[in-house]
């Protein structure tokens, strides 16, 4: 530890942890977490609703931790409070179980050197070269000249653009800008990063490539990140759990394969829902909500939630329906190691009655959904 880390951690007042066995036992994710929320609240002037309201949440050292919600939730709000550009109105923000709140100017720009930031519109200066724009940091801090040196070099050669120290940000695409805005982050070897809707501005082949620096950043250095988007792709990508906010509240929280394989709240379905494809219009155009004859095909939506590790099989969803199976759309991909996807299926000709055939989907899906019937 460093000097400075050193007196921040002495001079602030550290959270008490469950003070018995069996508090210790039963929650020892609370006396480990890198960062804690504590009933935290926001209400900004002249505004009757709060921002934030009892927000409760730990986040473990070395994970990637995703904050979604509609735009106002107070996602922006919430992260900012972690390094204090955001004063909350009451509760607590703890670090390494250190509470920031009565942190004076001193331990602030301390803490602030232990956790980096990423914006979804770069914030490079426009008159310096990538080299300088990385370097300025260490200069504000009088880091001498040969120790930035090598600090920027590999910092550059990290994401990749130890062949553009020399150009301006203009000559530069807007995956590349953002590389500049995460070696900057990374000066000055911080322990938690936060990252503000980052890949926002980018397209999605640029978005993939700064996904997988974050995530080689996160197991190389061992890095705690903290994003917010309004991407769910973003947060099936890279994320380990989640939370959802709706208007300043926690409304769910999980592992990310919990939460897309089977959200509870209504605002997590509405914010998964662009993950799930539409039913073709032909499909649609042809559907009834009565089977029409016992000739009618029972078209079914099968989701499959993660909860078997296992991958489910075809061949013993298609034996146990009978008849003639039709996969008419859908698909199975997999999130930290769990099957998640749905399935849309036709049955026809199965010697079973279609209310059979409901009850015996039901024993291989998670969620089985009668969409309707087709001739």
């Amino acid at each position: 530890m460093s000097a400075a880390n050193a007196r921040l951690a002495l001079d602030a007042q550290p959270f008490a942890p469950p003070q018995n066995a069996q508090q210790r036992a039963l929650h020892p994710e609370l006396s480990t977490a890198h960062i804690r929320f504590i009933g935290l609240n926001k209400t900004y002037p002249g505004q009757a609703a709060p921002a934030l309201s009892s927000i409760d949440l730990n986040i473990q050292r070395g994970e990637i931790f995703g904050i979604i919600g509609r735009s106002g939730a107070g996602k922006s709000s919430l992260i900012r409070t972690i390094n204090r550009l955001e004063q909350p109105s009451s509760g607590r923000v703890l670090i390494d179980q250190v509470d920031i709140g009565e942190f004076d100017e001193d331990r602030l720009v301390n803490l602030r050197r232990r956790i980096g930031m990423i914006f979804q519109h770069f914030n490079l200066m426009s008159a310096k070269t990538v080299w300088q724009n990385v370097e300025l940091p260490l200069k504000v801090a009088g880091v001498p000249k040969e120790q930035r040196q090598r600090k920027v070099a590999a910092l550059l050669e990290l994401v990749g653009l130890q062949e553009k120290h020399h150009v301006y940000p203009a000559q530069l695409s807007g995956g590349q800008k953002q590389r500049v805005g995460i070696a900057r982050a990374l000066v000055h070897d911080p322990e938690i990063l936060l990252c503000d809707e980052a890949t926002s501005a980018l397209d999605p082949e640029t978005t993939e490539s700064i996904l997988g620096l974050l995530r080689d950043i996160n197991q190389r250095l061992g890095l705690t990140i903290v994003l917010i988007t309004h991407e769910m792709a973003v947060i099936r990508e890279i994320c380990h759990r989640v939370v959802v906010l709706e208007k300043g509240h926690v409304v769910e929280q999980g592992a990310v394969w919990q939460v897309f394989g089977e959200p509870q709240h209504d605002v997590s379905k509405t914010l998964l829902a662009p993950l799930q494809p539409a039913l073709p219009e032909h499909l649609q155009a042809r559907l009834q909500a009565q089977a029409p004859g016992p000739e009618a095909a029972l078209v079914l939506r099968l989701r499959v939630s993660g909860r078997d590790k296992h991958a489910p099989q075809l061949s013993t969803l298609f034996s146990t329906l009978g008849g003639r199976v039709s996969l008419l759309q859908g698909g199975i991909e997999s999130i930290q190691g769990r099957p998640l996807g749905q399935l849309v299926i036709s049955v026809e000709q199965s010697p079973h009655s279609h209310d059979n055939v409901i009850e015996r989907a039901q024993g291989w899906a998670a969620q089985v959904e009668v969409l309707g019937y087709v001739v």
